[in-house]
């Protein structure tokens, strides 16, 4: 049977944008004091997404491969730059850690997809690729930037005794070995919490915008499938690389730590 796709109209959109007043009726009742960024964030939400619609309806008709990579690199910059504002501290060279981190780890799983996975002709076709990346770029944003978090909230408290074993003759992996697990197990359990319950709990937005277009429940699961291992490997890997691009600028060949590197940046 086939399932016909309902275009929303401006008026529609209109009756879904005003449920925000709900958010904005809770703060107030409850004082919160979130109206006006509520405000902001709705505005920014549509605007945002109105332009993102535009130029990717240009980029679907113009469809060249040099424009879907310009499109692409800028959406990896952005988030490898997003990733870094909900850290809490900073270090020199932090920023280029982020970057190379997303950049590694979701162009190499956007790579697997186009090519090996979803095989389409041309490998470029805008269609697949910058939605496929998109979410993956996401993903691996928050993992990186909950990783990072975690390591520095572990080697300010664990500090003394960090410094204790390099001054006992530990090595300087030794010495950071704890913190770095427990940052990489931190970027990691966003995605696995959402695997643990997918389905059951919760319909993710790739599988449920493609029932909504219409398209088959068995091959929307399909879909779905193929896009959370991509996104928890992708995570993996981001997390993996901008801790341990950490690690190497914040402990020296020398087995030293590098502390005062680190500033607080809230």
């Amino acid at each position: 049977m086939e399932r016909p796709y309902l275009e929303l109209s401006a008026w529609q959109l209109a009756i879904a944008t005003s449920l925000i007043l709900i958010n904005g009726a809770i703060s107030a009742l409850l004082g919160l004091g979130l109206g006006r960024r509520l405000l902001v964030a709705a505005v920014r939400t549509v605007v945002q997404l109105l332009l993102v619609g535009l130029v990717l309806e240009w980029v679907f008709r113009f469809s060249r491969w040099y424009v879907v990579l310009g499109l692409l690199a800028v959406m990896t910059v952005v988030a490898g730059l997003a990733a870094i504002q909900r850290v809490g501290f900073r270090y020199p060279g932090m920023w280029l850690s982020s970057v190379v981190s997303v950049w590694a780890s979701s162009w190499l799983m956007g790579a697997a997809a186009v090519f090996a996975i979803v095989p389409v002709e041309p490998w470029y076709a805008p269609q697949y690729a910058i939605p496929l990346l998109g979410m993956i770029l996401g993903n691996a944003l928050s993992g990186i930037s909950l990783g990072l978090d975690r390591l520095g909230e572990e080697l300010i408290g664990r500090r003394p005794q960090v410094e204790a074993m390099l001054a006992l003759g530990a090595t300087r992996w030794e010495a950071a070995r704890q913190p770095i697990r427990q940052a990489v197990r931190t970027g990691m359990i966003p995605i696995i919490n959402a695997m643990m319950v997918v389905g059951i709990v919760s319909l993710p937005g790739m599988m449920t915008g493609q029932l909504l277009a219409g398209v088959a429940p068995i091959e929307a699961v399909k879909y779905q499938i193929v896009i959370l291992f991509l996104i928890a490997s992708g995570t993996a890997l981001g997390t993996v690389g901008v801790v341990l691009l950490s690690y190497r600028r914040l402990f020296n060949s020398d087995h030293q730590f590098l502390h005062q590197l680190m500033k607080e940046s809230r």
